[in-house]
């Protein structure tokens, strides 16, 4: 029978839940209640840094957790403490967590909640509160690929709504129909600004209509109302993959984080939200409708205070980490064993754009977990066509077309990684990852330091001048991430590389940054052979041999080298080709220098903050005493690419390169 109470501002209707149930809500909301109340008391002895409060917030986070199956992944945020316990994290690596011990998940490199852990399959935040929404479009693209009926759910607050994550995550969501649950938290501040100044309609979830979503609005405060909602939800979902946006209403009654504070709110908001506390209200109820006594509960938060106390001994015993050098450098990225697959020697004579195409095409028969992603890469086979035909062979769950939405589909991939699926995202040009700029270098990058999940990610990066293409589709911009650890960039030059450095790229299960020269697509030709093979990372190739001058390049410059060459025929150069910038063959690069005594390194980029000017630093830490010469960096104007040939000839390097090579040699 149904039992409906009024509780102060609050309404509960059973809907013949039993009281196992019942008890274990109220449980598991208590449970972070009680911690949250600790760490108050921690923070001010100065124990803990920070704290971020979810009190008032509760049922939310365990009302969908416990509507959610336990192989189901979460991904919340700050004030979704409740998700971790629910899940049963032992508290001891939760406190752990909090004081930067080891036994936390991040190793003291990351705080709070910025951490995931396949064991609990709960996702944590980045600081930058929208890449989530699309990492968990990449979750559920997953099981929805493997036909696992299973409910991806993510948590974002009304501020977070604001960013431009939120509107990809949610487009990509409907338009391939992703089983997510989008949690909203309403509660009324994005830190001081109001929901007033965030946005301009009355409900968040009204939004759901203009993604063609469905949608609902829930009483976050009550928790029976959540998990009884959730839980239908859910279950229709997993019978009919969709997308579906939750907002809940709701409050935060501590600040944005303690030292924040709550002037900024109106008493008496504070106290009608204070009436309509989710954990007292639901106390009452128990109690009124003699489900829990007072000494079962009295019993309960002894339990629940003698378990905190009990882990926090553990955690605070815990030594503090000490640092080793090897272990940070070693955990930037996943440990990767290269496998070199033996080359057969029958080969054809293809463009460099046919030995990307045949390379992607060996890797989708090779690894049939590998989803390649991107704008018109399916039935147009892409802007330059590389993908032609592919959707024929593997079909469109495989090869996706994407919305115009960069940032969403560098998260989906982040995804697909965490549920163990590989992924190439093309860059319909390598100006464009700008847009994905955000998830590429804090979400990509960082995630296998942070707490050891790798992003199992290569983007194909279409880019390079000489095509009199402008500003904004003749960008070489590697030097972005070169500068970012956790990212691998790779450059070739040639057919033969490109095919077996894209192998290799895909085999290895850290984030790849493919540059592959527009301008070479179609221009260069080479016998290449026609089996799958792979090349290695951080080997250069040495085009040439000589006595006089080490010339180091990569992509199109290689090939204004071996032109210059051409016709100096005179000059004795050591030509290295280094195919990958990271990692990069400084062996190879010093060995060379060590024997000639001079550099010159040639990049298409422009010269200010390019890899140029580090392997010129590397060469005078490392080889000084061998040079005879300052080493020379040649490159294009420090200024945007222009459309016109005339000064696009002037802006790129290649027109300098011959006077300065042979200036340097006359040194």
């Amino acid at each position: 029978m149904n039992t409906i109470i009024f509780i102060a501002y609050m309404t509960f209707n059973t809907a013949d839940l039993k009281q196992d149930i019942l008890l274990a809500l109220y449980k598991n909301m208590l449970r972070p209640r009680m911690i949250e109340e600790k760490m108050l008391i921690l923070l001010r002895q100065g124990k803990i840094s920070k704290w971020f409060s979810g009190i008032g917030q509760e049922a939310i986070s365990v009302g969908v957790t416990m509507a959610l199956n336990k192989v189901e992944y979460i991904l919340p945020m700050h004030r979704n403490l409740g998700v971790f316990t629910t899940r049963e994290i032992p508290l001891y690596r939760l406190f752990s967590q909090w004081q930067g011990k080891a036994s936390g998940f991040t190793k003291g490199r990351d705080r709070s909640f910025h951490f995931g852990t396949q064991d609990y399959k709960i996702v944590g935040m980045i600081s930058h509160l929208g890449p989530q929404l699309g990492v968990a479009d990449g979750i559920a693209l997953a099981s929805k690929l493997n036909n696992k009926n299973q409910v991806t759910a993510v948590f974002t607050g009304e501020g977070g709504t604001s960013e431009g994550d939120f509107h990809e995550a949610l487009n990509v969501a409907s338009v391939w129909q992703l089983p997510v649950l989008f949690c909203v938290e309403n509660n009324g501040y994005g830190l001081s600004t109001p929901t007033n100044e965030q946005y301009n309609c009355e409900n968040i979830a009204d939004r759901g209509l203009g993604y063609g979503m469905e949608s609902h609005i829930i009483d976050g405060n009550n928790v029976i109302e959540v998990y009884t909602k959730i839980n239908e939800i859910a279950k229709s979902i997993r019978n009919n993959p969709r997308p579906v946006l939750i907002e809940f209403k709701t409050f935060r009654i501590r600040g944005h984080e303690e030292a924040s504070g709550t002037k900024y709110v109106p008493q008496d908001l504070m106290d009608y939200w204070g009436a309509k506390d989710p954990v007292i209200n639901f106390e009452s109820f128990l109690r009124d409708e003699n489900l829990l006594t007072e000494i079962e509960n009295t019993h309960i938060k002894e339990s629940i205070i003698n378990e905190i106390n009990e882990h926090l001994e553990v955690a605070f015993s815990e030594e503090k980490i000490i640092p080793d050098l090897s272990i940070e450098l070693g955990d930037v990225f996943q440990s990767f064993e290269y496998q070199y697959i033996e080359i057969n020697k029958e080969s054809k004579n293809i463009r460099f754009v046919d030995a990307i195409s045949e390379g992607l095409k060996q890797n989708m028969e090779r690894h049939s977990n590998l989803v390649i992603m991107g704008q018109d890469v399916a039935e147009y086979g892409g802007v330059f066509k590389i993908t032609d035909g592919f959707i024929n062979l593997f079909g469109k769950d495989r090869v996706r077309n994407t919305p115009i939405c960069e940032s969403a589909i560098v998260e989906t991939a982040m995804g697909l990684s965490i549920a163990g699926m590989k992924s190439i995202v093309e860059m319909q040009f390598a100006d464009f990852v700008s847009s994905g700029f955000n998830p590429v270098v804090n979400y990509l990058a960082k995630s296998y330091y942070r707490w050891n999940q790798n992003a199992d990610v290569v983007i194909r990066m279409p880019c390079g001048g000489g095509v009199a293409a402008g500003p904004f589709h003749s960008q070489t911009n590697e030097a972005w991430f070169t500068k970012t650890p956790g990212l691998k960039v790779v450059y070739p030059a040639f057919p033969y590389d490109a095919k077996g450095l894209l192998a290799t790229a895909i085999n290895d299960p850290n984030p790849v940054l493919y540059f592959e020269h527009k301008a070479l697509y179609r221009s260069i030709r080479q016998d290449v052979p026609i089996d799958y093979y792979t090349l290695p990372f951080g080997k250069a190739s040495r085009l040439s041999e000589g006595d006089s001058i080490t010339i180091i390049s990569y992509g199109a410059a290689v090939h204004w080298v071996l032109e210059t060459l051409e016709i100096n025929p005179s000059i004795s150069a050591d030509v290295l080709d280094l195919r990958t910038l990271h990692p990069l063959d400084v062996e190879t690069i010093y060995k060379s220098v060590k024997k000639t005594g001079k550099a010159i390194i040639l990049q298409e980029d422009s010269l200010f903050g390019g890899i140029a000017s580090d392997i010129s630093a590397l060469i005078m830490e490392h080889c000084f005493q061998f040079l005879d010469a300052p080493v020379k960096r040649v490159a294009s104007l420090d200024t945007p690419i222009p459309f016109s040939s005339q000064l696009e000839h002037q802006y790129l390097a290649k027109s300098r390169f011959e006077s300065e090579l042979k200036k340097l040699l006359n040194y």
